[in-house]
Protein backbone atom coordinates (compact mmCIF):
# COMPACT_ATOMS: atom_id res chain seq x y z
CA UNK A 1 0.00 0.00 0.00
CA UNK A 2 0.89 3.46 -0.66
CA UNK A 3 -0.29 7.13 0.56
CA UNK A 4 0.20 9.90 -1.29
CA UNK A 5 -0.48 13.50 0.61
CA UNK A 6 -0.70 16.45 -2.10
CA UNK A 7 0.10 20.19 -1.36
CA UNK A 8 0.55 23.21 -3.07
CA UNK A 9 -2.77 24.19 -5.11
CA UNK A 10 -4.04 27.82 -5.01
CA UNK A 11 -5.52 30.62 -7.11
CA UNK A 12 -2.52 31.99 -9.11
CA UNK A 13 -2.88 34.52 -12.09
CA UNK A 14 -2.19 33.79 -15.89
CA UNK A 15 1.53 33.66 -16.08
CA UNK A 16 1.85 33.33 -12.74
CA UNK A 17 4.14 30.02 -10.81
CA UNK A 18 2.72 27.18 -8.39
CA UNK A 19 4.54 24.47 -7.25
CA UNK A 20 2.90 21.07 -6.11
CA UNK A 21 4.38 18.52 -3.57
CA UNK A 22 3.09 14.62 -3.31
CA UNK A 23 4.44 13.38 -0.05
CA UNK A 24 4.45 9.06 -0.52
CA UNK A 25 4.62 6.64 2.76
CA UNK A 26 3.56 3.23 2.65
CA UNK A 27 5.84 0.64 0.30
CA UNK A 28 7.96 3.04 -0.95
CA UNK A 29 10.28 0.05 -2.39
CA UNK A 30 7.58 -1.06 -5.28
CA UNK A 31 6.91 2.12 -6.60
CA UNK A 32 8.39 1.99 -10.33
CA UNK A 33 7.08 5.66 -11.28
CA UNK A 34 5.39 8.58 -10.05
CA UNK A 35 3.65 11.52 -11.42
CA UNK A 36 0.71 13.99 -12.16
CA UNK A 37 -2.40 13.90 -13.58
CA UNK A 38 -5.30 16.37 -13.89
CA UNK A 39 -8.96 16.93 -14.49
CA UNK A 40 -10.72 19.71 -15.67
CA UNK A 41 -14.52 19.67 -14.83
CA UNK A 42 -16.53 17.77 -17.71
CA UNK A 43 -13.27 16.73 -19.06
CA UNK A 44 -11.33 12.90 -18.87
CA UNK A 45 -8.46 12.80 -16.13
CA UNK A 46 -5.04 13.23 -18.71
CA UNK A 47 -1.96 12.40 -17.95
CA UNK A 48 0.10 16.00 -17.04
CA UNK A 49 4.06 14.59 -16.20
CA UNK A 50 5.72 11.19 -15.42
CA UNK A 51 9.26 10.49 -14.19
CA UNK A 52 9.76 6.65 -13.83
CA UNK A 53 12.50 5.16 -12.02
CA UNK A 54 15.68 5.79 -13.77
CA UNK A 55 13.50 6.23 -17.00
CA UNK A 56 12.94 9.12 -19.25
CA UNK A 57 10.66 11.68 -17.95
CA UNK A 58 7.76 12.72 -19.81
CA UNK A 59 5.36 15.45 -20.01
CA UNK A 60 2.25 16.56 -22.23
CA UNK A 61 2.24 18.26 -25.55
CA UNK A 62 0.33 21.19 -23.52
CA UNK A 63 3.01 21.94 -20.44
CA UNK A 64 6.22 21.31 -21.81
CA UNK A 65 8.66 24.15 -21.45
CA UNK A 66 6.51 25.43 -18.57
CA UNK A 67 6.07 22.72 -16.45
CA UNK A 68 9.28 20.65 -14.53
CA UNK A 69 8.88 17.41 -11.92
CA UNK A 70 11.37 16.44 -10.09
CA UNK A 71 11.55 13.47 -6.78
CA UNK A 72 13.32 13.53 -3.92
CA UNK A 73 13.71 9.88 -3.39
CA UNK A 74 15.23 11.04 0.52
CA UNK A 75 12.06 12.44 1.12
CA UNK A 76 9.98 10.24 -0.99
CA UNK A 77 8.48 13.25 -2.49
CA UNK A 78 7.63 14.14 -6.29
CA UNK A 79 7.14 18.32 -7.20
CA UNK A 80 5.38 19.64 -9.65
CA UNK A 81 6.66 23.05 -10.92
CA UNK A 82 4.36 25.21 -13.12
CA UNK A 83 5.34 28.17 -14.89
CA UNK A 84 3.35 30.37 -17.25
CA UNK A 85 0.45 29.17 -16.28
CA UNK A 86 -2.92 29.57 -18.45
CA UNK A 87 -6.24 29.70 -17.71
CA UNK A 88 -6.61 26.16 -19.42
CA UNK A 89 -4.29 24.66 -16.57
CA UNK A 90 -6.95 24.85 -14.19
CA UNK A 91 -7.95 21.73 -13.04
CA UNK A 92 -7.70 19.39 -10.41
CA UNK A 93 -3.92 17.85 -10.01
CA UNK A 94 -3.32 14.49 -8.51
CA UNK A 95 -0.58 12.97 -7.59
CA UNK A 96 0.06 9.13 -9.30
CA UNK A 97 2.05 6.29 -8.09
CA UNK A 98 2.91 2.97 -10.08
CA UNK A 99 3.74 0.19 -7.96
CA UNK A 100 4.64 -3.42 -9.24
CA UNK A 101 3.62 -7.05 -7.73
CA UNK A 102 4.64 -9.96 -8.98
CA UNK A 103 1.15 -11.36 -7.77
CA UNK A 104 -1.01 -8.15 -8.30
CA UNK A 105 1.02 -6.91 -11.38
CA UNK A 106 1.12 -2.87 -11.46
CA UNK A 107 -1.19 -0.94 -9.04
CA UNK A 108 -2.25 2.61 -9.23
CA UNK A 109 -2.19 5.00 -6.45
CA UNK A 110 -3.88 8.34 -6.12
CA UNK A 111 -3.28 11.26 -4.18
CA UNK A 112 -6.64 13.18 -2.98
CA UNK A 113 -6.05 16.08 -5.31
CA UNK A 114 -4.98 19.47 -4.99
CA UNK A 115 -6.78 22.28 -7.30
CA UNK A 116 -5.38 24.55 -9.24
CA UNK A 117 -7.06 27.84 -10.49
CA UNK A 118 -5.18 30.48 -12.92
CA UNK A 119 -7.71 33.21 -13.23
CA UNK A 120 -7.56 37.05 -13.53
Amino acid sequence: QVQLVESGGGLVQPGGSLRLSCAASGTISSILTMGWYRQAPGKQRELVAQQPNGGTTNYADSVKGRFTISRDNAKNTVYLQMNGLKPEDTATYYCNAKTFHARTGITDYWGQGTQVTVSS
